[in-house]
């Protein structure tokens, strides 16, 4: 077991009963920690519903490329807390190691006195206390959830603010209006510091224009003051300063080139843009755990059929639905093989609005229980979200046994099988196949 693990139970219990939206619990603790958030490298803050950790993982890739030593922020983690904070060094970041983790922990609880404080905040606290302390050409900090209340919010002034797909999700928190989300996200916004959006529904792009005017931000808007798209399999940017011509990414699906193009977009815009060399060398090499990821090896495979495609993606709101069904409907197109949806999700989801977009072609989805959260839907009730859906299901009581199940049930080659619908999911996942995130 870690060093860190005790420190981050004793962490969970000291969130407070009630949900405060400010920043003022943070705040001070920052402020009794000497205020690490003004003492970061140059800082890149990215926001957004879908696609945000993607195109973080471009901006690595492609200044990792370059020799840039990079600090990554993101959440939630997927196997081991660790995941979330990366250090930069020459020639490539590493996990935050444990003893570094834990000595950071040991202060930010000695420091915080027992105060209430969310896990959020105070996981956000010792990590600005590490990108203070070790050195690094960039920060990439990643936006927990929303914008303008988030923890990362505290940063004073951001080389660019990125805004990633707004679609619904958290709805508990943010509210059911898109205008209402995307006022959350544009909460990101800083006075003069550039800012660029992906694509955006026209309600999203309106909201964000008038809080970049407001604040005097230049922002370059996706479709309108830069674009990205595959043509001829190669990915075509472009924007005011000419256009790129450059290899399609290493991930998975349609939905990667935007990603891709709006992690250029804002390195352009920050003035941090390596050029191309380091730019296709990023494409081709980036990765990004759980995101349209296809399992190799590992433990999982005893249990699978013999010869299945066996693919990972944590997406879990309509939105990505879509673009995940639109990624193996492009599989599909170049590798026909049957369908199969190893499917568990949370209860504050849109499971239906999830599997739409899988009628007609995934041949049969099995539901499970999420293993790492007590706030999974039932295998039962999921399966039921799945056949209102359109979709041919069955629940069953793990992974292990949803995979054992498909075999029983493909008669006709080496199936596809897609584990989705959760990052909880993806998480207990990788670690029954015993390949976490590295």
């Amino acid at each position: 077991m870690d060093q860190s693990t005790a420190v981050l139970e004793r962490l969970l219990g000291l969130h407070p009963k009630e949900i405060d939206l400010s920043l003022d619990r943070l705040q001070r603790l920052l402020d009794a920690l000497g205020n690490p958030e003004r003492s970061l490298p140059p800082t890149i803050h990215i926001a957004g519903t879908n696609g945000k950790g993607s195109t973080t993982a471009f901006m690595r890739a492609i200044l990792e490329a370059d020799g840039k030593s990079v600090h990554v922020y993101t959440s939630p983690h997927l196997v081991r807390f660790h995941e979330r904070i990366r250090l930069g060094q020459p020639g490539g970041g590493r996990l935050v190691a444990d003893d570094v983790l834990n000595a950071a922990l040991l202060r930010c609880e000695y420091v915080n006195d027992g105060a209430q404080i969310t896990f959020f905040e105070i996981s956000t606290a010792v990590a600005l206390c590490l990108f203070a302390e070790h050195p690094a050409d960039v920060l990439l900090l990643e936006v927990g959830l929303g914008g303008r209340f988030d923890a990362t919010n505290v940063i004073e002034k951001p080389i660019v603010s990125v805004i990633t797909a707004i679609s619904l999700d958290h709805e508990r928190f943010l509210g059911s209006r898109l205008e209402g989300i995307a006022l959350e996200k544009a909460g990101i916004l800083k006075r003069g510091a550039p800012a660029v959006t992906s694509p955006q529904d026209d309600v999203v792009r309106a909201v964000i224009e008038a809080e970049a005017e407001a604040l005097g931000a230049p922002l370059a808007i996706g479709g309108q003051d830069w674009s990205a798209f595959e043509e001829h399999g190669r990915l075509i940017y472009q924007d005011e300063g000419g256009l790129l011509d450059l290899p399609l990414p290493r991930l998975t699906g349609q939905h990667q080139v935007v990603n891709a193009g709006t992690a250029i977009a804002a390195l352009r815009a920050a003035g941090v843009w390596p050029g191309m060399s380091a730019t296709e060398q990023g494409l081709r090499t980036v990765s990004w755990p759980a995101r349209l990821q296809r399992l190799t090896h590992g433990r999982l495979f005893k249990h699978a059929p013999e010869g299945a495609d066996i693919w990972l993606d944590g997406g879990h709101n309509p939105a990505a639905g879509v673009a995940i069904a639109s990624a193996m409907a492009d599989l599909d197109d170049r590798l026909d093989r049957p369908l199969y949806l190893v499917c568990g999700m949370l209860n504050t989801k849109d499971p239906i609005g999830f599997f739409r977009p899988f009628e007609g072609l995934a041949r049969h989805v099995m539901t499970i229980p999420l293993i790492s959260s007590a706030a999974g839907i039932s295998a039962e009730d999921l399966a039921r979200n799945a056949a209102e859906a359109g979709l041919d299901c069955e629940p069953a009581p793990s992974i292990d046994a949803a995979l054992k199940r498909v075999g029983q049930l493909c008669g006709d080659g080496p199936p596809r099988i897609l584990i989705c619908g959760s990052l909880y999911l993806a998480g207990d996942a990788l670690a029954l196949n015993g390949t976490p995130p590295e």
